[in-house]
């Protein structure tokens, strides 16, 4: 008999225990799942929100000035074209500014300006040359010290934007130029033909420049 209510204890606390154990292990399955949709609630609410540019960011990026649509639509010359290019040979595509590279080449300084950092390039068009009396331009082409002098001027350290533009700044040739003007109208006083340059296409990107094309040729205090 002793024998017999021994057992029956022993088993009547072994079922005591598994059904403590799978209490258990029941509440610790619950727990589990409740932290780990816990975890993805808060994985969810804490996901980073993402935003585009705004138009009017993009449009600032853009070009801009009537003398722009002389510039070619595609190619290597276009606006997407240059900007990949370092700028003496994104100038060099354009035949917009077919003259000055012709006066970048004559003075030697298409490496200069292509290994340089961040500037500023303010490039005279084509017909700035041609306002220029032939045998002058001819005379400062020959000129290889004038000639270097009067393009450097146009070299400004630094990637201005539109906003940045006005001001006076140090040029490349050591002296300074002063840019009139804000928006998109823009002009430099001092000037080869004494006619003040106007930017007729702005905030053109190559690789390593933002460039500013004018319709006159600047002359630094000297020239």
């Amino acid at each position: 008999m002793k024998r017999i209510l021994t057992r029956t204890v022993m088993l009547a606390a072994a079922s005591s225990m598994a059904v403590t154990l799978s209490a258990c292990g029941s509440e610790d399955t619950a727990s589990d799942s409740a932290a780990t949709d816990t975890g993805a609630s808060e994985s969810s609410s804490a996901a980073p929100e993402t935003s585009s540019e705004s138009g009017t960011d993009m449009a600032a990026a853009e070009p801009f000035g009537e003398g722009c649509t002389a510039v070619p639509a595609d190619g290597e010359g276009s606006f997407t074209g240059m900007t990949d290019d370092p700028v003496a040979t994104a100038a060099s595509n354009n035949p917009v500014l077919s003259t000055l590279v012709q006066a970048v080449t004559a003075a030697n300084l298409g490496d200069t300006l292509n290994s340089a950092q961040d500037i500023t390039v303010i490039a005279p068009a084509n017909p700035a040359f041609e306002a220029i009396p032939p045998a002058d331009l001819q005379a400062v082409l020959a000129d290889n010290a004038q000639l270097t002098a009067i393009l450097q001027h146009h070299v400004i350290d630094g990637r201005l934007a539109p906003d940045e533009l006005a001001g006076t700044h140090t040029t490349l040739n050591g002296d300074e130029v002063t840019i009139e003007g804000s928006g998109e109208d823009f002009t430099v006083a001092q000037t080869v033909t004494g006619t003040p340059a106007s930017v007729i296409c702005g905030n053109v990107q190559t690789a390593n420049a933002t460039v500013y094309i004018v319709d006159q040729v600047l002359a630094p205090a000297q020239a």
